[in-house]
């Protein structure tokens, strides 16, 4: 018991030193971003005595040193500060639109688990053919594809083109959804319409292919190196040579067994999605985090593009914290290997 605290301790104290090594960097460069946060929170027509009333009320008079303590007192007690565009909450306006990003990105590791599992299981069984390479082939060629260029193409294609999904929005302007979780999908089936809800799917579909694509490259080439390897295991070759059916086998025993790394690589990638679809929702123009830093950036907010940035760098913080403890409860090795350390 006391090791496990101990392995506890250890992972939390770490994610503080993140999280606090973070704020730093992101404070201090954005301090040497051309601009003033106080006439740009004045107003464009502010006379020189209110930007500097503006000064001091910001504390952006005081020494460095004194802004960077007062700046990270604010993050601990959960104050992300005040916008200097909107002259509102930064904490708030990221909560509403943070549930428009999560869903695109849970949606993208959806995908990436559909798609990229049974292709790896395909391949793994049928290892060395000429369809396995082919899709060896083109899944490296997937991983490696720039998202914001993937986004064009597939707007040009499917928007312009064959014109059979949207390509802008999360929801068709003849809908109004009440929201309740910030999940159009969800929030549309709440409110008992279906019609909204598949719209707000089809508006989902492509943003959500685009950021999966990468996802899904990697995700076959985890899953089916580690479904070759339990392949190989002695009971699952006994298995196979008592007659025991290849879809029972590959279902119940071999996949389940192999996807362990495949979760640990997918809670890892979960936090950093964050990051890419800041991209991809630019591109579709989907509410979120990437509309609300996209235009916290246009107005040299430098609050706002704080408060957006060190709440990407917590999620992928707090998800890779959650698969180390995944992990430990998962995979005896290194609960052992842990604990014993």
């Amino acid at each position: 018991m006391r090791s496990q605290a101990y392995f506890l301790l250890r992972r939390l104290l770490g994610a503080a030193g993140t999280l606090l090594t973070l704020a730093t960097v992101v404070f201090f460069l954005l301090k040497l971003v051309p601009g003033d946060e106080a006439r740009v929170a004045a107003g464009p027509g502010a006379t020189p005595e209110q930007v500097e009333a503006m000064r001091h009320q910001l504390g952006l008079d005081e020494p460095l040193v004194l802004q960077w303590l007062s700046f990270l007192g604010r993050l601990l007690h959960g104050d992300l500060g005040t916008s200097s565009s909107t002259h509102g909450p930064v904490g708030q306006a990221v909560l509403d639109v943070l549930p428009g990003t999560a869903e695109l990105v849970v949606t993208s590791i959806l995908l990436s688990i559909v798609i990229g599992v049974p292709l790896a299981a395909l391949s793994a069984l049928r290892d060395r053919g000429a369809g396995d390479s082919a899709r060896r082939v083109l899944v490296i060629i997937a991983a490696g594809l720039p998202v914001f260029w993937l986004a064009l193409m597939v707007q040009f294609v499917f928007g312009a083109k064959l014109g059979i999904l949207p390509i802008s929005g999360r929801l068709s302007a003849w809908f109004s959804v009440p929201p309740v979780t910030g999940f159009t999908v969800l929030d549309s089936l709440l409110a008992g319409n279906p019609a909204a809800a598949w719209d707000a799917v089809q508006h989902l579909f492509l943003p959500a292919l685009v950021l999966a694509v990468p996802q899904i490259g990697m995700t076959y080439r985890v899953a089916r190196a580690e479904l070759l390897r339990v392949l190989t295991r002695e009971h699952v070759q006994m298995a196979r040579a008592n007659g025991v059916p290849r879809r029972r086998l590959i279902s119940k025993h071999v996949v389940p067994q192999a996807m362990n790394p495949v979760i640990i690589l997918l809670g890892m990638e979960f936090g950093y999605l964050f990051g890419g679809a800041v991209l991809v929702e630019s591109v579709f123009g989907r509410d979120g985090l990437g509309a609300f830093l996209t235009n916290a950036v246009a107005q040299k907010d430098t609050v706002s593009v704080e408060g957006g940035v060190l709440v990407i760098g917590l999620i992928v913080v707090l998800t890779s914290l959650l698969v180390d403890l995944i992990q430990l409860v998962r995979d005896p090795r290194v609960r052992t290997a842990e604990m014993g350390a």
